[in-house]
């Protein structure tokens, strides 16, 4: 078994599932820009163990939708995670540009991971009724309390990695919606957190 995180044991098996994930983006990103090509040299710890921690902030759920995943994160990585950890849960990824919609599919299946992939704008998609609502580096805050509520289930939470600006972007957020927060901080970058939301409701 390998510690990945504190808080997240993992077998051997799914980490070399992660660094799977890690060796297709290599691949795939000089086409797609799946990620900033700086955070390359860095992408076990800026990518896959940034996604990592999230899982570790959910506890169980059925359904967990990523919102505007690109290169699998925090999604793939959910998949991956939850494949050992919660095998009956089922993962909607949302991702609108058809080419990293390709990518999430590709991957999914080399990987040997099941989940959805939708094509489609957050805010027109069917809503997820989820669980578990993530999205990464997608929007400010404001903008994404709409996307969660649409696809939240009843007494979801929804988790938001933010960075050193967070509590502007919260303050700014409660002038049109009401919800229940707690930052936690990020296990990989000391200036950022994971804002766990519940009760997201307009103002």
């Amino acid at each position: 078994m390998i510690e990945l995180l504190p808080d997240l044991v993992v077998s051997r098996e799914t980490e070399g599932s992660l660094r799977q994930l890690e060796a297709l983006l290599s691949k795939w990103n000089p086409a797609i820009n799946l990620v900033s090509k700086s955070t390359m040299p860095t992408a076990w710890s800026r990518h896959i163990l940034d996604s990592a921690q999230l899982f570790a902030l959910a506890g169980p759920f059925r359904k967990w939708a990523d919102l505007g995943s690109g290169g699998g994160f925090p999604g793939l990585v959910i998949a991956i995670l939850g494949r050992e950890l919660q095998p009956a849960a089922r993962l909607t990824l949302i991702e609108s540009d058809q080419r990293k919609a390709t990518f999430l599919r590709q991957a999914a299946r080399e990987i040997g991971v099941d989940v959805i992939v939708r094509s489609e704008r957050i805010e027109n998609a069917e809503p997820a009724g989820a669980d578990v609502v993530s999205a990464r580096a997608l929007a400010p805050l404001d903008v994404l309390c709409g996307l969660a509520l649409r696809h939240l289930a009843e007494g979801g939470v929804a988790l938001f990695p933010k960075g050193v600006t967070w509590e502007d972007e919260v303050a700014a957020a409660r002038k049109s919606w009401n919800f229940e927060c707690s930052a936690r901080p990020s296990v990989v970058d000391e200036s950022s957190v994971v804002l766990v939301m519940k009760a997201i409701n307009h103002v």
